[in-house]
């Protein structure tokens, strides 16, 4: 099967890559010719990953999948949540948006927090799947490592050591919201290839 990741994101389009079986022809949207900014106007996140997997699928007319991720920080009340990418203003540095958390967390604060991925597919054939994935963890009072991205150098999952950043891209796939979407979406994908050969 030959399949779309909509993302930009070359870290995301590297992780996914590394766990998709070799049946699946995984596509960025460079290679489809796509360059416009995909639209992400929902107030959730699975209506975000499905808004970008259906521009895919109506203007290229691929089999597609996206992702959207929210870090919801309890002492925030969930904040920031789907405009996690955002957080800091519409630049999207993750630099800015981790110096605004830890600002935000600053002093003797509860610091648990969780990452949330969804993961929207479309089939060539129009039909629609949805695939969750959570991590709990908390936010530490600095950076820590210089691997992955975005919030990664300042969330530590729960029972490690280890913020996301100072992991492998093997340990980090096996924890991660992320990783845990793509399993699901991995597995369905296994499972519609052995009832009908993709």
């Amino acid at each position: 099967m030959r399949l779309c990741f909509a993302t930009n994101n070359t870290h995301k389009l590297t992780e996914v890559r590394a766990l998709l079986p070799s049946s699946v022809d995984l596509v960025s949207l460079v290679d489809l010719g796509c360059h416009e900014e995909l639209p992400e106007t929902q107030d959730t996140l699975a209506g975000n990953a499905r808004q970008k997997a259906e521009y895919v699928w109506q203007h290229y007319q691929t089999a597609c999948f996206a992702d959207d991720t929210g870090l919801e920080v309890n002492a925030l009340n969930g904040e920031p949540g789907v405009y996690s990418a955002r957080y800091a203003g519409p630049q999207r540095s993750a630099a800015d948006n981790i110096q605004k958390l830890l600002h935000e967390l600053r002093g003797p604060v509860d610091r648990s927090a969780r990452f949330r991925t969804v993961v929207a597919l479309v089939l060539p054939n129009g039909e629609w799947h949805e695939f969750h994935g959570v991590v709990d963890g908390l936010i530490t009072a600095e950076r820590r490592g210089a691997d992955g991205f975005g919030y990664d150098p300042v969330f530590q999952p729960l029972h490690h050591a280890s913020t996301f950043a100072q992991m492998s891209l093997e340990q980090k796939n096996r924890l991660s919201h992320r990783g845990r979407a793509v399993a699901q979406l991995v597995a369905f994908l296994q499972e519609l290839e052995r009832q009908v050969p993709l």
